[in-house]
Formats: C-alpha cells, structure tokens, sequence
C-alpha cells in the first residue's frame, strides 16, 4: 500500500505529487522478506551441512601399529578430553573423548588444533634472528647468550619492574606456571595474559 503525499513546489503554487512507501509496513514486507530468504537458504544448505557432519562423525582407520591415548587437553585449566593416537612415538592424528565428563565430546578452537604445536610446519624449531631485515637461524647457545645479556642489562638499568611479562593462550598450563615463576624470581609482578597470542 502507498500513502499519496502532495507537497507544494515552491514555484508559482504549483503542486507535485510524490509517492512514498507507509514506514510501518515497508518494515514488516522487510521482515517477511529476510524471513523467506533465511528459510531458502537454510533449506539450500542444509544437505551440505548434514553431509559435512556425517562424514566428520565416520571413524577414520587408525595409523599402522598406532595407539590410542586418552588424554588431557593442556591449553586451559578446564581440562578437556582428548584422544591421541601415537606412532611411532609420534602423535598423528587425534580426536575428540566423547566419554569425557568436562568436555562432553567437545573441544574450543585451541583444543581442537593442538596437535598443530606440534605436527605443523610452520612451527620454528630453533631461533631466529632478524639481521639486516632478514630472518636467519641461530644457535640455542647464541639466542640464550643475547637475551640474557639484554634482559640483565635492563634489569641493572632500570630495575626489575622495566620489564612486562605477556603470556599466551598457546602456552600450556605447565608453561604458564613457569613464565608467572620466573617474573616472580625476576623480582617484578608485572604479568598479565593475552588469550590472542
């Protein structure tokens, strides 16, 4: 429905007419609008969804001569499940405790890519230092040698409250114990934690 609108032109009293849209149901044909398209699109997708699931919830055959391991998730304090399957000595694949009482067959975005920190290749696996604007290998000896020498320099300087301490949400609870104990033995408090690094 439109509601006619007449509106004087400022010329000589002559009148034109405008037609405009009542607010109150352009609002409402809107709704049932995005309404309809959601509901299209949900029906559109659904197959795929289901697909995508079903064949997530297939079991995968295990590795040869692989184990099974229940385990722990480390990444927070709730302490999901986690089942890993090890070869070799070497944890390939893994998957998530269905039977676990915290999780309940769930994981968050760390737990479910945990065994990224250690099976992926971007992972560094020694230091790097950047020289001239390029990143180069270290040795260990060489990186612990240069920040020690930097961190005690700065400590002599400005004193143990010079320095913050950043933790991180990929850092296992074992780690996290650790960075908060050695801030305490640098002789500073300030530590505080940044769940996007």
């Amino acid at each position: 429905m439109a509601q006619k609108k007449i509106i004087k032109n400022g010329k000589a009293g002559k009148r034109s007419r405008r037609i405009t849209l009542n607010p109150k149901l352009a609002r409402r044909s809107f709704l049932k609008l995005s309404v309809a398209a959601a509901a299209v699109t949900g029906a559109a997708l659904a197959p795929r969804l289901t697909k995508t699931v079903a064949a997530e919830a297939a079991k995968k055959e295990p590795y040869p001569g692989s184990k099974k391991i229940k385990t722990i998730c480390t990444y927070c304090s709730v302490g999901c499940g986690i089942i890993a399957e090890v070869q070799n000595g070497v944890w390939v694949r893994q998957e998530i405790a269905t039977d676990h009482p915290v999780s309940r067959g769930g994981h968050c975005c760390k737990g479910a890519g945990a065994i990224e920190m250690v099976t992926s290749e971007k992972r560094l696996k020694t230091p790097m230092k950047r020289v001239g604007g390029k990143w180069q290998k270290i040795s260990w000896d060489q990186a612990m040698d240069e920040i020690s020498a930097k961190l005690l320099d700065i400590r002599k300087k400005d004193g143990p409250d010079a320095l913050h301490f950043n933790g991180s949400a990929k850092v296992s609870n074992e780690m996290a114990y650790l960075q908060r104990k050695f801030a305490a033995f640098w002789g500073s408090n300030n530590i505080d934690h940044q769940a996007r690094i």
